[in-house]
Protein backbone atom coordinates (compact mmCIF):
# COMPACT_ATOMS: atom_id res chain seq x y z
CA UNK A 1 0.00 0.00 0.00
CA UNK A 2 2.83 2.59 0.90
CA UNK A 3 4.53 1.97 -2.04
CA UNK A 4 0.87 2.44 -4.45
CA UNK A 5 0.34 6.01 -2.54
CA UNK A 6 3.71 6.69 -3.23
CA UNK A 7 3.80 6.14 -7.13
CA UNK A 8 0.27 7.87 -7.28
CA UNK A 9 1.86 10.86 -5.02
CA UNK A 10 4.71 11.11 -7.58
CA UNK A 11 1.94 10.82 -10.99
CA UNK A 12 0.21 13.87 -9.69
CA UNK A 13 3.67 15.47 -8.78
CA UNK A 14 4.70 14.82 -12.06
CA UNK A 15 1.20 15.83 -13.92
CA UNK A 16 1.22 19.09 -12.28
CA UNK A 17 4.36 19.98 -13.25
CA UNK A 18 3.35 19.14 -16.81
CA UNK A 19 0.39 21.52 -16.88
CA UNK A 20 2.45 24.07 -14.64
CA UNK A 21 1.68 27.26 -17.11
CA UNK A 22 5.52 28.45 -16.71
CA UNK A 23 6.84 24.89 -17.75
CA UNK A 24 4.26 25.21 -20.55
CA UNK A 25 6.20 28.34 -21.44
CA UNK A 26 9.74 27.35 -21.10
CA UNK A 27 8.73 24.40 -23.91
CA UNK A 28 6.88 26.51 -26.33
CA UNK A 29 9.87 29.14 -26.17
CA UNK A 30 12.28 25.73 -26.37
CA UNK A 31 10.01 25.04 -29.64
CA UNK A 32 10.01 28.69 -31.12
CA UNK A 33 13.41 29.55 -30.49
CA UNK A 34 15.40 29.06 -33.60
CA UNK A 35 12.00 30.63 -35.53
CA UNK A 36 11.90 33.73 -33.37
CA UNK A 37 15.99 33.66 -33.69
CA UNK A 38 16.00 34.12 -37.36
CA UNK A 39 13.24 36.32 -37.17
CA UNK A 40 15.35 38.64 -34.92
CA UNK A 41 18.46 38.22 -37.13
CA UNK A 42 16.21 39.22 -40.47
CA UNK A 43 14.42 41.97 -39.01
CA UNK A 44 17.99 43.44 -37.98
CA UNK A 45 19.00 43.56 -41.09
CA UNK A 46 16.15 45.09 -42.83
CA UNK A 47 15.65 48.01 -40.91
CA UNK A 48 13.00 51.20 -41.47
CA UNK A 49 13.17 54.88 -40.01
CA UNK A 50 10.56 56.53 -38.50
CA UNK A 51 7.57 57.01 -40.75
CA UNK A 52 8.84 54.36 -43.04
CA UNK A 53 8.09 50.70 -41.41
CA UNK A 54 5.61 49.79 -44.28
CA UNK A 55 7.55 45.91 -44.97
CA UNK A 56 8.45 45.78 -40.83
CA UNK A 57 4.36 46.22 -40.06
CA UNK A 58 3.52 44.04 -43.06
CA UNK A 59 5.65 41.57 -41.71
CA UNK A 60 4.57 41.72 -38.46
CA UNK A 61 0.57 41.36 -39.33
CA UNK A 62 1.22 38.19 -41.26
CA UNK A 63 3.33 36.92 -38.46
CA UNK A 64 0.22 37.71 -36.16
CA UNK A 65 -2.57 36.81 -38.64
CA UNK A 66 -1.38 33.50 -39.65
CA UNK A 67 -1.28 32.30 -35.60
CA UNK A 68 -5.68 33.88 -35.44
CA UNK A 69 -5.38 37.45 -34.49
CA UNK A 70 -7.87 40.00 -36.33
CA UNK A 71 -5.40 42.53 -37.61
CA UNK A 72 -6.00 46.29 -38.42
CA UNK A 73 -3.25 47.78 -40.70
CA UNK A 74 -2.09 51.06 -41.69
CA UNK A 75 -4.01 52.33 -38.04
CA UNK A 76 -2.12 55.62 -37.55
CA UNK A 77 0.81 55.54 -39.70
CA UNK A 78 1.96 52.53 -40.57
CA UNK A 79 0.68 51.05 -36.92
CA UNK A 80 -1.06 47.96 -36.86
CA UNK A 81 -3.36 46.61 -34.02
CA UNK A 82 -3.66 42.20 -33.03
CA UNK A 83 -6.62 41.35 -31.59
CA UNK A 84 -7.27 38.27 -30.35
CA UNK A 85 -10.20 37.51 -28.28
CA UNK A 86 -10.77 34.48 -25.79
CA UNK A 87 -13.66 34.48 -24.13
CA UNK A 88 -14.76 37.05 -21.23
CA UNK A 89 -12.21 38.82 -19.16
CA UNK A 90 -10.03 41.71 -19.13
CA UNK A 91 -8.43 43.17 -22.00
CA UNK A 92 -4.94 43.88 -21.53
CA UNK A 93 -2.33 45.79 -24.59
CA UNK A 94 1.07 44.69 -25.50
CA UNK A 95 3.17 47.17 -27.43
CA UNK A 96 6.58 46.83 -29.20
CA UNK A 97 8.11 50.12 -31.92
CA UNK A 98 8.86 49.35 -34.76
CA UNK A 99 11.33 51.94 -36.36
CA UNK A 100 14.74 51.91 -36.74
CA UNK A 101 17.54 55.05 -36.71
CA UNK A 102 19.30 56.77 -39.47
CA UNK A 103 22.63 55.25 -38.89
CA UNK A 104 25.76 53.32 -39.70
CA UNK A 105 26.24 50.16 -37.93
CA UNK A 106 29.58 49.14 -36.60
CA UNK A 107 28.57 46.19 -34.44
CA UNK A 108 30.93 43.92 -37.00
CA UNK A 109 28.10 41.15 -36.60
CA UNK A 110 27.44 38.53 -39.49
CA UNK A 111 23.72 39.68 -39.34
CA UNK A 112 24.55 43.30 -39.48
CA UNK A 113 22.35 46.01 -41.34
CA UNK A 114 23.70 47.02 -44.72
CA UNK A 115 20.92 48.99 -45.54
CA UNK A 116 21.33 53.21 -46.99
CA UNK A 117 18.72 55.58 -47.19
CA UNK A 118 18.80 59.23 -48.63
CA UNK A 119 18.59 60.89 -45.50
CA UNK A 120 17.74 65.23 -45.92
CA UNK A 121 20.22 64.48 -48.74
CA UNK A 122 22.69 62.49 -47.38
CA UNK A 123 23.42 58.99 -47.45
CA UNK A 124 22.91 57.40 -44.12
CA UNK A 125 22.94 53.66 -42.96
CA UNK A 126 19.75 52.78 -40.88
CA UNK A 127 20.40 50.32 -37.67
CA UNK A 128 18.36 48.71 -34.65
CA UNK A 129 20.51 50.48 -32.59
CA UNK A 130 17.84 51.14 -29.85
CA UNK A 131 16.69 47.45 -29.28
CA UNK A 132 13.62 47.59 -31.71
CA UNK A 133 14.07 44.82 -33.11
CA UNK A 134 14.41 42.70 -30.27
CA UNK A 135 11.25 44.27 -29.04
CA UNK A 136 9.50 43.26 -31.94
CA UNK A 137 10.60 39.97 -31.72
CA UNK A 138 9.80 39.20 -28.04
CA UNK A 139 6.34 40.64 -29.14
CA UNK A 140 6.13 38.00 -32.10
CA UNK A 141 7.62 35.33 -29.68
CA UNK A 142 4.82 36.02 -26.87
CA UNK A 143 1.97 36.46 -29.48
CA UNK A 144 2.58 32.53 -30.28
CA UNK A 145 2.98 31.50 -27.01
CA UNK A 146 -0.45 33.17 -25.78
CA UNK A 147 -1.65 31.48 -29.09
CA UNK A 148 -0.93 27.66 -27.66
CA UNK A 149 -1.91 28.84 -24.06
CA UNK A 150 -5.26 29.52 -24.66
CA UNK A 151 -7.30 27.08 -22.53
CA UNK A 152 -4.77 28.86 -19.71
CA UNK A 153 -6.05 32.34 -19.92
CA UNK A 154 -9.93 34.10 -20.83
CA UNK A 155 -9.96 37.65 -22.10
CA UNK A 156 -8.80 40.03 -25.28
CA UNK A 157 -4.81 40.21 -26.29
CA UNK A 158 -4.44 43.80 -27.93
CA UNK A 159 -0.94 43.37 -29.56
CA UNK A 160 0.76 47.10 -30.66
CA UNK A 161 2.75 46.97 -33.32
CA UNK A 162 3.72 50.99 -32.73
CA UNK A 163 5.98 53.01 -35.87
CA UNK A 164 7.55 56.11 -35.29
CA UNK A 165 8.73 55.45 -31.17
CA UNK A 166 12.41 57.39 -32.06
CA UNK A 167 10.76 60.27 -33.04
CA UNK A 168 7.99 60.45 -30.35
CA UNK A 169 4.83 60.47 -32.44
CA UNK A 170 3.63 56.74 -33.25
CA UNK A 171 1.98 56.75 -30.07
CA UNK A 172 0.23 59.84 -30.31
CA UNK A 173 -0.61 58.60 -33.92
CA UNK A 174 -2.30 56.16 -32.90
CA UNK A 175 -4.38 57.19 -29.82
CA UNK A 176 -5.82 60.05 -32.44
CA UNK A 177 -6.85 57.63 -34.77
CA UNK A 178 -9.10 55.99 -32.03
CA UNK A 179 -7.24 53.16 -30.59
CA UNK A 180 -8.99 53.27 -27.37
CA UNK A 181 -12.21 54.37 -29.44
CA UNK A 182 -12.07 51.41 -32.14
CA UNK A 183 -10.55 48.56 -30.22
CA UNK A 184 -11.57 49.12 -26.61
CA UNK A 185 -10.01 50.62 -23.14
CA UNK A 186 -7.70 47.91 -21.95
CA UNK A 187 -7.23 47.30 -18.22
CA UNK A 188 -3.78 47.27 -18.43
CA UNK A 189 -0.91 48.04 -21.16
CA UNK A 190 2.38 46.82 -20.67
CA UNK A 191 5.95 46.97 -22.77
CA UNK A 192 9.41 46.56 -22.69
CA UNK A 193 12.59 48.24 -23.69
CA UNK A 194 16.41 46.90 -24.21
CA UNK A 195 18.76 47.77 -21.56
CA UNK A 196 22.36 48.32 -22.49
CA UNK A 197 23.19 48.09 -19.17
CA UNK A 198 21.57 44.88 -17.64
CA UNK A 199 22.85 41.38 -18.48
CA UNK A 200 20.68 39.06 -20.56
CA UNK A 201 18.47 37.03 -18.62
CA UNK A 202 17.54 39.51 -16.27
CA UNK A 203 14.59 42.38 -16.23
CA UNK A 204 14.81 45.54 -14.66
CA UNK A 205 11.43 47.45 -12.67
CA UNK A 206 10.93 50.83 -11.57
CA UNK A 207 8.56 52.21 -10.03
CA UNK A 208 6.55 55.97 -10.57
CA UNK A 209 8.54 57.86 -12.95
CA UNK A 210 11.27 55.67 -14.63
CA UNK A 211 11.90 57.97 -18.11
CA UNK A 212 11.45 61.82 -18.48
CA UNK A 213 9.31 64.55 -20.19
CA UNK A 214 11.46 65.04 -23.63
CA UNK A 215 11.21 68.31 -25.13
CA UNK A 216 13.34 69.59 -28.36
CA UNK A 217 13.36 73.39 -27.22
CA UNK A 218 15.20 76.70 -29.89
CA UNK A 219 16.36 79.40 -28.99
CA UNK A 220 17.28 82.12 -31.83
CA UNK A 221 19.47 84.60 -30.51
CA UNK A 222 19.32 87.93 -32.65
CA UNK A 223 22.38 90.54 -33.02
CA UNK A 224 23.76 93.04 -35.08
CA UNK A 225 25.98 91.78 -37.46
CA UNK A 226 29.94 93.53 -38.69
CA UNK A 227 33.19 92.81 -39.80
CA UNK A 228 34.95 90.26 -37.58
CA UNK A 229 37.91 92.90 -37.75
CA UNK A 230 35.51 95.31 -36.50
CA UNK A 231 33.59 94.07 -33.26
CA UNK A 232 32.69 97.17 -31.36
CA UNK A 233 30.46 97.57 -34.32
CA UNK A 234 28.59 94.35 -33.77
CA UNK A 235 26.46 93.13 -31.48
CA UNK A 236 27.87 89.75 -31.55
CA UNK A 237 25.12 87.01 -31.22
CA UNK A 238 28.06 84.13 -30.93
CA UNK A 239 28.86 86.06 -27.31
CA UNK A 240 25.47 86.48 -26.62
CA UNK A 241 24.34 82.58 -27.62
CA UNK A 242 27.85 81.49 -25.26
CA UNK A 243 26.23 83.46 -22.51
CA UNK A 244 22.95 82.16 -22.79
CA UNK A 245 24.09 78.58 -22.77
CA UNK A 246 26.43 79.25 -19.76
CA UNK A 247 23.45 80.60 -17.88
CA UNK A 248 20.93 77.71 -18.50
CA UNK A 249 23.30 75.87 -16.89
CA UNK A 250 22.31 77.36 -13.89
CA UNK A 251 18.71 76.54 -14.23
CA UNK A 252 19.43 72.55 -12.89
CA UNK A 253 22.36 73.72 -10.20
CA UNK A 254 20.62 76.79 -9.07
CA UNK A 255 16.33 76.92 -9.48
CA UNK A 256 15.42 73.51 -8.82
CA UNK A 257 15.46 71.85 -5.41
CA UNK A 258 18.09 69.27 -4.99
CA UNK A 259 15.82 66.43 -4.54
CA UNK A 260 14.07 66.67 -8.02
CA UNK A 261 15.96 65.83 -11.36
CA UNK A 262 15.85 67.59 -14.49
CA UNK A 263 18.50 68.19 -17.49
CA UNK A 264 19.11 71.30 -19.48
CA UNK A 265 21.45 70.28 -22.41
CA UNK A 266 22.54 72.37 -25.61
CA UNK A 267 23.12 70.01 -28.24
CA UNK A 268 24.18 72.31 -31.44
CA UNK A 269 24.79 76.14 -31.91
CA UNK A 270 24.29 77.02 -35.07
CA UNK A 271 25.03 80.73 -37.01
CA UNK A 272 27.74 82.32 -39.23
CA UNK A 273 29.14 81.10 -42.61
CA UNK A 274 32.58 82.87 -42.64
CA UNK A 275 35.55 83.25 -40.36
CA UNK A 276 35.13 87.37 -40.77
CA UNK A 277 32.31 87.85 -40.93
CA UNK A 278 29.99 88.39 -37.45
CA UNK A 279 26.79 86.97 -37.94
CA UNK A 280 22.94 88.85 -37.01
CA UNK A 281 21.78 85.83 -35.82
CA UNK A 282 22.69 82.24 -33.78
CA UNK A 283 20.36 79.21 -33.05
CA UNK A 284 20.45 77.22 -30.22
CA UNK A 285 18.99 73.52 -29.87
CA UNK A 286 18.57 72.10 -26.50
CA UNK A 287 17.14 68.78 -25.60
CA UNK A 288 14.97 69.42 -21.86
CA UNK A 289 13.97 66.80 -19.61
CA UNK A 290 12.24 66.49 -16.50
CA UNK A 291 9.59 64.25 -14.59
CA UNK A 292 7.33 66.67 -13.16
CA UNK A 293 5.06 69.44 -14.89
CA UNK A 294 6.06 71.88 -12.21
CA UNK A 295 9.36 71.56 -12.99
CA UNK A 296 8.86 71.41 -16.64
CA UNK A 297 7.06 74.65 -16.65
CA UNK A 298 9.81 76.15 -13.95
CA UNK A 299 12.81 75.48 -16.84
CA UNK A 300 10.23 76.72 -19.51
CA UNK A 301 10.24 80.26 -17.65
CA UNK A 302 13.49 80.47 -16.69
CA UNK A 303 14.68 79.50 -20.42
CA UNK A 304 13.09 82.52 -21.69
CA UNK A 305 13.74 84.88 -18.68
CA UNK A 306 17.79 83.97 -18.98
CA UNK A 307 17.27 84.44 -22.84
CA UNK A 308 16.06 88.16 -22.42
CA UNK A 309 18.46 88.89 -19.26
CA UNK A 310 21.26 88.20 -21.25
CA UNK A 311 20.16 90.05 -24.60
CA UNK A 312 19.40 92.85 -22.63
CA UNK A 313 22.68 93.07 -20.45
CA UNK A 314 24.15 92.80 -24.17
CA UNK A 315 22.42 96.28 -25.11
CA UNK A 316 19.67 94.40 -27.68
CA UNK A 317 17.07 96.33 -28.52
CA UNK A 318 12.73 95.08 -27.86
CA UNK A 319 12.58 94.07 -30.83
CA UNK A 320 15.81 92.12 -31.07
CA UNK A 321 14.98 90.01 -27.59
CA UNK A 322 15.47 86.44 -28.53
CA UNK A 323 12.99 84.02 -29.56
CA UNK A 324 12.61 80.95 -27.26
CA UNK A 325 10.28 78.15 -29.56
CA UNK A 326 8.62 75.73 -27.48
CA UNK A 327 6.24 73.01 -29.43
CA UNK A 328 2.90 72.31 -27.96
CA UNK A 329 3.90 68.47 -28.53
CA UNK A 330 6.41 66.72 -26.38
CA UNK A 331 6.79 62.95 -25.03
CA UNK A 332 5.73 62.84 -21.78
CA UNK A 333 7.13 61.21 -18.78
CA UNK A 334 6.59 57.43 -18.75
CA UNK A 335 4.70 56.35 -15.11
CA UNK A 336 5.00 52.77 -13.80
CA UNK A 337 2.04 51.86 -11.87
CA UNK A 338 3.04 51.11 -8.77
CA UNK A 339 0.24 48.25 -8.32
CA UNK A 340 1.26 46.71 -11.62
CA UNK A 341 5.07 46.87 -10.93
CA UNK A 342 4.26 44.94 -7.93
CA UNK A 343 2.30 42.18 -9.97
CA UNK A 344 4.59 41.88 -12.92
CA UNK A 345 7.66 41.76 -10.37
CA UNK A 346 5.45 38.26 -8.79
CA UNK A 347 5.33 37.11 -12.48
CA UNK A 348 8.74 37.70 -13.66
CA UNK A 349 10.07 35.61 -10.66
CA UNK A 350 7.87 32.71 -11.40
CA UNK A 351 8.77 33.14 -15.24
CA UNK A 352 13.06 33.55 -14.90
CA UNK A 353 13.45 33.64 -11.22
CA UNK A 354 13.66 36.14 -8.31
CA UNK A 355 17.62 36.37 -8.59
CA UNK A 356 17.12 37.63 -12.27
CA UNK A 357 14.51 40.59 -11.38
CA UNK A 358 16.38 43.85 -10.48
CA UNK A 359 15.59 47.33 -9.31
CA UNK A 360 16.35 49.52 -12.15
CA UNK A 361 16.89 53.31 -11.18
CA UNK A 362 15.33 56.33 -13.32
CA UNK A 363 16.77 57.72 -16.84
CA UNK A 364 16.24 60.60 -18.01
CA UNK A 365 15.82 59.17 -21.78
CA UNK A 366 12.34 59.66 -23.35
CA UNK A 367 9.47 56.69 -24.37
CA UNK A 368 6.61 57.35 -25.84
CA UNK A 369 5.09 54.21 -24.47
CA UNK A 370 4.10 56.63 -21.57
CA UNK A 371 0.84 58.02 -24.04
CA UNK A 372 -1.23 54.43 -23.46
CA UNK A 373 -1.43 55.32 -19.76
CA UNK A 374 -1.44 59.06 -19.88
CA UNK A 375 -5.27 59.45 -21.56
CA UNK A 376 -8.53 60.41 -19.95
CA UNK A 377 -9.05 56.72 -19.04
CA UNK A 378 -6.20 55.82 -17.10
CA UNK A 379 -4.89 52.92 -18.30
CA UNK A 380 -2.43 51.18 -15.73
CA UNK A 381 1.09 50.58 -17.43
CA UNK A 382 4.45 49.56 -17.10
CA UNK A 383 7.33 49.65 -19.01
CA UNK A 384 9.98 47.59 -18.27
CA UNK A 385 13.86 46.96 -18.99
CA UNK A 386 14.68 44.03 -20.85
CA UNK A 387 18.44 42.81 -20.59
CA UNK A 388 20.39 42.48 -23.43
CA UNK A 389 23.81 42.66 -22.69
CA UNK A 390 26.25 39.62 -23.73
CA UNK A 391 28.17 37.68 -21.21
CA UNK A 392 31.28 38.75 -22.16
CA UNK A 393 30.72 42.26 -22.67
CA UNK A 394 29.19 42.62 -18.97
CA UNK A 395 32.60 40.87 -18.05
CA UNK A 396 34.60 43.42 -19.89
CA UNK A 397 32.37 46.46 -18.96
CA UNK A 398 32.37 47.49 -22.40
CA UNK A 399 28.85 48.59 -22.68
CA UNK A 400 27.99 50.58 -25.70
CA UNK A 401 24.72 52.26 -24.97
CA UNK A 402 21.24 52.55 -26.56
CA UNK A 403 21.90 54.41 -30.34
CA UNK A 404 25.60 53.55 -30.40
CA UNK A 405 26.58 51.79 -33.93
CA UNK A 406 28.26 49.60 -31.32
CA UNK A 407 25.22 48.14 -29.69
CA UNK A 408 23.50 44.68 -30.08
CA UNK A 409 21.28 42.11 -27.92
CA UNK A 410 22.42 38.56 -26.94
CA UNK A 411 19.90 36.93 -29.09
CA UNK A 412 19.03 33.82 -27.77
CA UNK A 413 19.04 34.87 -23.84
CA UNK A 414 17.40 38.03 -24.50
CA UNK A 415 14.35 36.47 -26.45
CA UNK A 416 14.18 33.44 -23.91
CA UNK A 417 13.94 36.01 -20.91
CA UNK A 418 11.51 38.50 -22.55
CA UNK A 419 8.59 36.06 -23.93
CA UNK A 420 8.65 34.15 -20.97
CA UNK A 421 8.48 37.04 -18.85
CA UNK A 422 5.39 39.36 -20.88
CA UNK A 423 3.86 35.24 -21.36
CA UNK A 424 3.62 34.93 -17.61
CA UNK A 425 2.99 38.38 -16.69
CA UNK A 426 -0.52 38.09 -19.48
CA UNK A 427 -1.43 34.72 -17.76
CA UNK A 428 -1.33 35.88 -14.44
CA UNK A 429 -2.99 39.58 -15.14
CA UNK A 430 -5.46 37.70 -17.08
CA UNK A 431 -6.40 34.93 -14.67
CA UNK A 432 -6.32 37.74 -11.94
CA UNK A 433 -3.81 36.16 -9.97
CA UNK A 434 -3.44 38.14 -6.57
CA UNK A 435 0.23 39.09 -5.17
Amino acid sequence: MRFIIIAITVLISTAFVADNPSVRIKKLIAKDIDYLINFYKKTHQNPEISLKEKETAKGLAEELRKIGFEITENFGGYGIVGILKNGDGPMILYRTDMDALPMYEKSGLDYASEKTIEYYGEQVGTMHSCGHDMHMTTWLGTARAMVELQDEWKGTLMMIGQPAEEIGAGAELMLNAGLYEKFGVPDFGIGLHSSPTIAAGQVGFGKGYTMANTEMIDIKVFGIGAHGASPHMSIDPVITASMIVMELQTIVSRNLKPTESAVVTVGAIKGGIKHNIIPDEVTLKLTVRSYSEEVRQMIHKRIKEISKGVAIAAGLSEDKMPEVIIPDSFTPANYNDPDLVDKMITSAGTAIGKENVIYAEPQMVGEDFSRYGQTADKVPTVLFWLGTVPEERMKSGNLPGLHSPFYYPEPKKSIESGVSVVSQALLDLFNNKKI
